[in-house]
């Protein structure tokens, strides 16, 4: 069976630390002890193409692309440091960061750096990881020249292999187009919730987690994302809603209806971004986000 060599294209793609033999025999480690994690996703219809994790070679770099995705899928037992909550990256960037219209990982590396309004700065990839892990993950941001932040970062490349300019992403990234001028309506909001999400997520939005393993994500109270995330705001949570629930029915709710749904679970109890007042420092911040 043909194996990547990754090796062959990592320079092209980032800087890999040197790592001493402790390091990549602790990786090693780690990954022959890796939990099976069941990908409820793994179905979903817009997957993306991408090369296979299951063809990498066996070389230390290879390894370190392994744990970046394992990263993924079990973020909050992996790094409990660095994530206060009982979410996975892959609870919104589906099937391991491969879904389009699910802010899929392919091609982040013709995005970054990029500027973003938020913080009003030049973000590299790095910087938007520890977003995600301050905000989603409720948490703390990974140290940048830190294995796990590198590890999830070769995961990113390694999927964007075949991604050489922005031309190439051919409208994947982000999220579907939602109509923002909708004014939500909470109480038909809890009705569908009901309806289409609680057998998954729970009634009350604290997801599904059996025998202490991760089935499905809590969307509201302390072990899901603060309300800094972008998937506490009601038009990106719609956005991610439409194009991606209820699994196996995607794209079946309208955008009245998704945007009810988003806004009455991204305003249920959740952890208070500390930090959210210094946000979009220049002006111009979306409408629905939270204050």
């Amino acid at each position: 069976m043909f194996k990547v060599h990754f090796s062959v294209v990592l320079a092209t793609l980032f800087t890999l630390p040197v790592y001493s033999q402790e390091t990549q025999s602790t990786l090693q480690t780690v990954l022959s002890n890796a939990p099976t994690i069941i990908n409820l996703s793994a179905n979903h219809p817009n997957t993306l193409a991408t090369p296979a994790i299951k063809d990498l070679d066996a070389s230390p770099e290879s390894d370190l692309i392994r744990y970046g995705r394992l990263l993924i899928i079990d973020t909050y037992k992996q790094l409990p440091n660095n994530v206060n909550n009982k979410l996975n990256c892959s609870s919104c960037h589906l099937n391991e960061g491969r879904v389009a219209k699910a802010a899929p990982y392919v091609g982040m590396n013709v995005v970054y750096p990029k500027f973003r309004s938020r913080n009003a700065k030049i973000n590299t990839i790095e910087d938007r990881i520890n977003g995600c892990f301050q905000r989603s993950m409720n948490g703390q941001p990974l140290a940048t020249d830190s294995v796990q932040m590198q590890a999830i970062v070769g995961y990113m490349n390694f999927l964007s292999l075949n991604i050489k300019s922005k031309d190439d992403l051919q409208g994947t990234t982000g999220f579907v187009t939602i109509n923002k001028e909708l004014i939500p309506n909470a109480d038909n909001g809890k009705t569908l919730y009901a309806q289409h999400c609680a057998s998954c997520h729970q009634l009350d939005g604290q997801g599904l987690y059996p025998n202490n393993t991760y089935m499905f994500p809590a969307v509201a109270g302390n072990q899901s994302f603060n309300d800094g995330a972008g998937m506490a705001r009601t038009y990106t949570a719609a956005a991610f809603i439409k194009g991606n629930m209820p699994l196996g029915q995607e794209g079946m709710l309208t955008d009245q209806q998704a945007v009810d749904i988003a806004y009455y679970f991204s305003h249920l109890e959740r952890p208070v971004f500390a930090n959210k007042a210094n946000d979009w420092p220049q002006g111009g911040a979306p409408k629905d986000v939270r204050r």
